[in-house]
């Protein structure tokens, strides 16, 4: 068992916790210690309440919803990018509520890409999600070009992380595209995406981020880091529920891009109802919306971003720190000590970390079964990696110390 003191030191960060009150606008499934909101964010009073109110509007307004609801449906996609642009660095111009993520990606993909002479490669990394990794792979084909000569993809140092000094190296004459995530979904590594962006339009190269693990719990400025374009999920941090529709930033000075994938959502709002043949897309990121939002699967992002926006995207960084300095410090000094065979592989600098923790361990498979056992969901990445995710709007300094507390148990009796 951990020290006692450690349970008092978890005691007392709880009573110092500014966004300690949040917890209780959230549905906590019963028994649990629900650590894997890196992958599916946990339903507040706040989203229900919207996802009811539009149910409701549909009951009893109809088609009339769309332009008389409490939140207009018929411009749901603008409203929550305008919101959701406070938590990501933009102009509310530049975000959109709208697709899906690998939809997004083969969007803005297809329209950013535009190889020319020697520029016909993109440079992404190994260590991506497989989605996104499909995704460019099936934009090089459209293009007839083979994925295994024209995607370049950044390998991991001894350390299991990336490099941005060695990415920078393959931002060579022939890359006319760059696209990485801002946080490496299994490490939870943090990159410098400001860096990384000077340095491709040093190039003349366009670059993009996909920020779904770390939309929602940290900040960005992705306007003033000049990036090209990005996009991310709502239904991790965001808390918008499974399968919610996702965003897209566009740097405004890309708004006379047309979209690869014109829709006509992405027309211009007053023309949209006119039926015209020809497309006349929205003069800023609404262009690249292609279909109706989906609007009962959109509704609950609306409460979902009201409470992120009250918590304030600087004090949930600024916990969601303390939370995983606490869980990874009790990881470090009371069980790696005596089990040297489990390992954090998340960067310890506070800058270079995203929300969650990763620890690798031979029996990965077996002690995440043992977890959820005892009611604690953690996320499971096969073979050896285990995610756990203390979020700072529902999770606790006590939970953490319970889970570390359990993994010891756990891993003393394999």
């Amino acid at each position: 068992m951990i020290k006692s003191h450690h349970l008092q030191e978890a005691i007392q960060l709880d009573s110092e916790n500014s966004l300690s009150s949040f917890r209780a606008r959230f549905h906590i499934p019963p028994g649990t210690i629900y650590m894997d909101g890196n992958s599916l964010g946990l339903l507040s009073k706040d989203a229900e309440a919207s996802l009811l109110r539009v149910l409701d509007e549909w009951k009893n307004l109809g088609i009339d919803g769309w332009m008389k609801g409490k939140q207009p449906w018929f411009w749901f996609a603008e409203e929550m990018g305008k919101l959701a642009a406070k938590l990501v660095g933009a102009e509310k111009q530049e975000v959109i509520y709208t697709g899906t993520t690998t939809i997004n990606i083969h969007n803005l993909v297809g329209s950013f890409f535009q190889p020319a002479g020697k520029r016909n490669k993109i440079l992404a990394d190994s260590l991506n999600f497989p989605s996104d990794l499909y995704a460019l792979q099936g934009q090089l084909r459209l293009r007839n070009l083979d994925p295994v000569t024209h995607l370049l993809l950044a390998e991991a140092g001894s350390d299991g992380l990336l490099d941005e000094d060695s990415i920078i190296e393959q931002m060579r004459h022939d890359v006319g595209m760059v696209f990485l995530p801002s946080v490496l979904y299994r490490s939870s590594q943090l990159l410098d995406m400001e860096k990384l962006t000077s340095a491709a339009h040093e190039r003349g190269i366009f670059i993009g981020f996909d920020c779904s693990h770390s939309a929602g719990i940290l900040p960005h400025e992705l306007s003033k880091w000049d990036v090209d374009f990005a996009l991310w999920c709502s239904y991790k941090y965001l808390n918008a529920g499974p399968g919610a529709a996702a965003f897209i930033y566009v740097n405004k000075k890309h708004f006379t891009l047309l979209p690869s994938l014109p829709g006509w959502f992405g027309q211009q709002k007053d023309l949209q109802f006119d039926m015209l043949p020809d497309f006349n897309p929205a003069p800023h990121s609404g262009r690249w919306q292609i279909s109706s939002p989906g609007i009962l699967g959109s509704s609950p992002m609306e409460g979902a971003l009201k409470i992120t926006l009250e918590a304030g995207i600087m004090r949930i960084r600024e916990v969601s720190l303390k939370l995983t300095d606490f869980l990874a410090g009790l990881i470090n000094t009371r069980i790696i000590p005596r089990h040297n065979e489990l390992a954090i592989i998340t960067p310890s600098e506070p800058h270079r970390r995203g929300g969650h923790i990763a620890l690798k361990h031979p029996e990965a498979g077996n002690i995440h079964n043992a977890l959820i056992s005892m009611g604690i969901i953690t996320d499971l990445r096969p073979p050896n990696i285990i995610r756990i995710a203390p979020v700072p709007l529902y999770n606790t300094f006590r939970e953490v110390y319970h889970v570390a507390d359990s993994l010891l148990e756990i891993i003393d009796s394999i």
